[in-house]
């Protein structure tokens, strides 16, 4: 995501590097990199323009303070200005009536059915609602059993109508149905075209008028770059919907959608689909995506993955467990399945500054703990509470059952007791002065 982009820009800064002080000459060179940068990226000339312009115009008003080298404030200038043309700030969805009525709209093949099961997982988990979900996809059968799977998946009801061809009347009496099984969210699937076409926009506006929704969110496919952002322009200019949901943006590179499709139509992006799962949603942040766009890492969101999965009550088990030096192979097991339950791993370090930009080009497979988890499985109950009895002749035996090597047991074995031995000396304050006081000095 973002990666050109990311790469062109920080070419930018470095026009800036060594330079004393930002000047007329310096900054209009580095300004039209910049420019070319967002072209590239598939941004609209107009906005890219526009950008720019403010980019230097704030550039040229800055006293440069001497800590401060000018690279280093043009990177402040562009990170505000890439927050404030993707919107300044979240929006929140809108919810006010019970049940609340929500519309999905868009072309076909943009995301709509898988992005109507992710938003009824985000607001059944994380908003603790209890939608329904209306198949509103009269002409296409793959897209209700499509949504039937998702709801079944996510344990969300799916009220479908066999063969109903009046959208209009499904969407009016799957309120209905909603109201009389105390839902408090129904979320309306629509159908979608190849293209705009009238027919679709007549029946999704007469959808709209029918049934009074209190959010319209419009998903576009990121990676149809510019046409995204045209498509969305025609509907906005139909259905004045209340924000863009930007799916598939983690399969592209460019980030041109992103970045226009604000300065088109005046609504928000509400939320971005970064993968398959159904937990792969996330609420939209203009400024954390600004801060990922110049290689700062999203620590923020890093945090807040983390807390989504922390158990309070297993945490202080945890650290009785580590206090008294009982950390096991059950609790480091326990804690790559709260890693992997985040979500993507290459995702998760490009979240921490630095990280992104050094793994670029490696591949970080999913699968990467399979190897750990398939050596501790191996083990029996008594092995896994009690490392210490894993001798030379256990080892082989671990090995052979996980379809691993000996040197791959033994790296395990060496590691979990480096990392015991830390979580040890860190969960006691004397310790960790004492491990402090022994650090070399510079």
């Amino acid at each position: 995501m973002f990666d050109n982009l990311s790469d062109r820009l920080e070419k930018s800064f470095k026009i800036l590097k060594g330079e004393g002080r930002i000047t007329d000459i310096n900054i209009a060179e580095t300004v039209k990199d910049i420019r070319r940068a967002l072209l590239d990226a598939d941004v609209n000339y107009k906005i890219a323009k526009d950008f720019t312009q403010r980019v230097k115009d704030k550039a040229l008003g800055q006293d440069v303070l001497k800590s401060v080298k000018p690279g280093q404030m043009m990177t402040k200038i562009v990170h505000d200005e890439l927050a404030e043309l993707m919107g300044g700030t979240k929006s929140d969805i809108n919810l006010k009536s019970s049940p609340s009525i929500i519309l999905i709209a868009g072309l076909q093949g943009s995301g709509k059915t898988t992005f109507t099961g992710k938003l009824a997982t985000y607001l059944k988990s994380k908003k603790g609602k209890h939608p329904l979900l209306v198949a509103g996809d009269v002409y296409r059968p793959a897209a209700i059993e499509q949504l039937k799977v998702l709801g079944d998946q996510v344990g969300v009801p799916v009220y479908t109508e066999d063969g109903s061809k009046d959208p209009v009347s499904l969407a009016k009496n799957g309120i209905k149905q909603a109201k009389a099984d105390g839902k408090d969210i129904v979320i309306i699937d629509t159908a979608g075209r190849l293209a705009v076409d009238e027919a679709m926009m007549k029946e999704i506006k007469a959808i709209k008028d029918a049934v009074n929704p209190d959010e319209i969110l419009f998903v576009v496919d990121s990676m149809t770059g510019q046409d995204a952002v045209n498509t969305a322009k025609e509907f906005n200019d139909r259905l004045d919907f209340d924000g863009v949901v930007l799916t598939k943006l983690d399969g592209d590179t460019r980030g041109g959608a992103a970045l226009s499709i604000r300065s088109v139509v005046n609504k928000p992006i509400k939320f971005v689909g970064m993968g398959e799962k159904m937990d792969a949603l996330d609420v939209f942040h203009p400024e954390r995506m600004a801060d990922r766009i110049l290689g700062m890492g999203d620590i923020v969101s890093l945090v807040e993955k983390a807390q989504e999965q922390y158990d309070e009550e297993e945490a202080r088990k945890l650290q009785k467990k580590i206090a008294k030096n009982k950390f096991d192979f059950n609790d480091f097991l326990s804690q790559i399945n709260q890693i992997k339950k985040m979500g993507n791993l290459k995702d998760l370090a490009g979240m921490i500054p630095g990280v992104g930009k050094a793994l670029k080009n490696v591949d970080i497979d999913d699968d990467a703990f399979k190897g750990i988890e398939a050596i501790i499985q191996s083990m029996t109950p008594a092995e896994r509470s009690t490392p210490s009895l894993i001798n030379g002749s256990r080892r082989k035996r671990i090995a052979r059952g996980s379809g691993t090597n000996i040197q791959e047991v033994n790296r395990l074995i060496k590691q979990f007791d480096e990392t015991r031995k830390m979580m040890k000396m860190l969960s006691g304050g004397k310790n960790m002065k004492k491990m402090m006081r022994n650090m070399p000095r510079r």
